[in-house]
């Protein structure tokens, strides 16, 4: 009973339309799919902004729009049967001019660097609210970076905003990113479906970040990511984060949200096996602290990465209770890297006091195994891995245990950047200190000859209660 007035309040904050509602149709939308709404929206935004503020309401029907400009104390409520549809540019028309970010645009990629060239945009707002269980589909945004002016390549765009919620609403084909959410304070991302055709949910350089009980397919790109790029022209930490009860999947586009779960194109345009995951990293100007990930399914994607190679410190870590099936590279990747796309004379990152525990993985590729690899100098420290059971598919044999492992100290991180077989079956360890496992359970559905666990240039170990195959192993280095 508790619970249900829990949910039914959160649904009543999201759906109470008061007197300071403003329809738009009232404003000249025809949500016909073929007139451009967003002017009419803009429009009802405006007048909402000018008297303080209220619900922007989208009555069922299709509104073909380009950008729709967010202002401060501004609810979107798409009603069920909504359709917010990102329409093609034409002649002298389409989405609004990516802002001018030249001085930093280098040290991250150019989506990352502008904001208005979007669908849905907002720079330095507060008390923001997008919901409802309507959709909001990218049909006409490009998934690439495009400098040319009408193009738009984002479907939620945020900067420098304070007091964000996304909630209940669907995405679909959303351009290169579903939400990026820069520089934002207090944000909550609640039971949002996206199925798209790059990044999910992109969470940059923000603090107090909420995302619970969202369901993100993304079989070209990254699902859920923490990063900490310069986008800001500062470094600035991605820090105080939950993500918990989500799901996250790299199924053919489209076919999450149609519920037809089909697998058949397993490549992304990285020539890497399809993506979907949750990952910290890869853009690491700035760190990662205080991030808590619990309650959540990866499938038929890869795993989780933890990762952080321009500089930004890692700190303080904790990954509990995830259940992998299908996993297309490393089960478990950690990597402190040099790459160092950072303003000339950024200090190297760290990475360090990692928890992460009650893993279950079953279906894992096993040509890269799992790694935890910092570089020359630089350990990856203090990380406890426990009650970790993974079902490898096997088949490899010694013969791949004498592989040099090649540094790739400032190559993109990925455990197909090593470009070869990892020696280790289990765990490839290297420039790391203080790692513990605890409780680790290994299965192989073909014989798999290689060693359990193989190190380079690493101290402090620890191994307790190590199995392969049901059979405990006394010394998982051989």
């Amino acid at each position: 009973m508790k619970k249900l007035l829990i949910i039914l309040t959160g649904l009543y904050v999201c759906l109470q339309i008061g007197a300071e509602t403003y329809n738009v149709k009232d404003f000249g939308a025809k949500a016909d799919g073929k007139t451009i709404d967003s002017p009419a929206i803009n429009k009802t935004i405006e007048e909402a902004a000018k008297n303080g503020g209220g619900t922007v309401y989208f009555p069922s029907g299709e509104y073909a729009c380009y950008s729709i400009r967010m202002q401060s104390h501004i609810k979107l409520l798409l009603e069920n049967g909504t359709k917010i549809i990102a329409a093609y540019p034409g002649e002298n028309k389409g989405y609004d001019m990516a802002e001018e970010n030249s001085e930093i645009e280098g040290f991250q990629d150019f989506g990352h660097s502008h904001w208005k060239n979007s669908l849905i945009w907002g720079i330095g707002l507060e008390d923001i609210t997008i919901c409802g269980n309507g959709l909001i589909y990218g049909k006409g945004l490009s998934r690439e970076e495009s400098r040319i002016q009408g193009i738009g390549n984002k479907t939620i765009s945020l900067k420098n905003c304070n007091r964000v919620t996304i909630q209940g609403v669907n995405m679909l084909h959303c351009g290169h990113f579903a939400i990026l959410a820069t520089g934002i304070e207090n944000l909550s991302i609640l039971n949002v479906k996206v199925d798209t055709n790059r990044d999910g949910f992109d969470i940059d350089c923000c603090k107090n970040v909420r995302i619970s009980q969202c369901t993100v397919n993304s079989p070209w790109d990254d699902a859920i990511v923490l990063k900490a790029s310069y986008a800001l022209g500062k470094f600035k930490d991605t820090e105080n984060v939950t993500i918990s009860d989500c799901y996250v999947s790299g199924f053919d586009q489209g076919t999450v949200y149609d519920a037809t779960y089909e697998y058949d194109i397993k490549q992304a345009p990285d020539h890497d096996n399809s993506t979907g995951r949750i990952k910290l990293g890869t853009e690491s100007s700035g760190g990662f602290k205080n991030i808590a990930i619990s309650n959540c399914v990866f499938d038929h994607c890869r795993g989780l990465a933890l990762e952080t190679v321009d500089g930004g410190h890692m700190e303080d870590v904790v990954i509990n209770n995830i259940t992998m099936r299908d996993i297309t590279n490393s089960p478990i990747f950690l990597r402190l890297g040099a790459r160092m796309r950072s303003p000339k004379g950024t200090p190297m990152g760290s990475m360090k006091r990692i928890i992460i525990s009650n893993i279950n993985c079953y279906n894992a590729m096993s040509k890269y195994a799992s790694i935890i690899s910092g570089v020359p100098g630089h350990n990856i420290e203090d990380v406890t891995l426990s009650d970790i059971h993974i079902y490898h598919q096997g088949g490899y044999t010694a013969t791949e245990s004498q592989t040099s492992v090649p540094e790739m100290e400032n190559k993109y991180p990925e455990p197909s950047m090593f470009r070869c077989t990892i020696p280790a079956k289990g765990f490839f360890i290297r420039h790391a200190q203080g790692i513990k496992f605890k409780n680790i359970d290994f299965h192989f559905d073909k014989p798999d000859t290689r060693p359990l666990f193989v190190t380079d240039d690493a101290n402090d170990i620890e191994y307790q209660d190590i199995k392969a195959d049901g059979k405990t192993v006394d010394n998982p280095l051989k």
